[in-house]
């Protein structure tokens, strides 16, 4: 098996997903928000107030289409879909995996979601940018997981292998 590359929106779980899968499969672990932050010396919230979304929604895409690795579970910024380069890039390294979580579930998890490094242009809410990104997830995902209300984390994983491996 290849990479796997997880995509989905902010809160949707890629991260937490994404280092117990790696464990799981014996396969290594990227978070590319974390990947950013160090390399930038700041929040993904700092980047934004310093130096603006495009910058970091180009350096993003940057790091998205210049990733080279084998056997590692990726999770990317919830934004990486956006960039058509890098998500073309990770589709042909890897297995792209969309974590679909309804909108409320998404609320109800990122609570005050205005310092968390989301990649939203001004007036923009989580409705918005759901709507504009999801057409997305759908057209570069090989495989959707939804999620299942009343499902844990390992039961999360355990859905992502049953359809890594059908």
């Amino acid at each position: 098996m290849k990479n796997i590359i997880l995509i989905g929106m902010p809160g949707s779980g890629k991260s937490t997903l994404g280092v117990i899968l790696a464990r799981r499969l014996g396969y290594g672990y990227l978070d590319t928000d974390s990947f950013i932050s160090q390399k930038e010396k700041s929040t993904l919230q700092g980047i934004i107030d310093t130096k603006g979304l495009d910058y970091f929604l180009s350096t993003e895409s940057e790091i998205g289409s210049e990733i080279v690795c084998d056997r590692v579970v990726i999770a990317t910024g919830g934004s990486m879909v956006m960039a058509q380069e890098a998500m073309e890039h990770l589709k042909e390294i890897g297995t792209v995996i969309y974590i679909n979580v309804p909108l409320s579930e998404l609320k109800r998890r990122l609570g005050n979601y205005k310092d968390r490094g989301i990649a939203m242009k001004d007036g923009e809410s989580l409705d918005s940018i759901l709507s504009e990104r999801e057409p997305y997830y759908k057209k570069y995902a090989d495989i959707t997981v939804n999620y299942r209300d009343g499902d844990d984390l390992e039961q999360t994983v355990d859905n992502v292998i049953d359809k890594l491996n059908n």
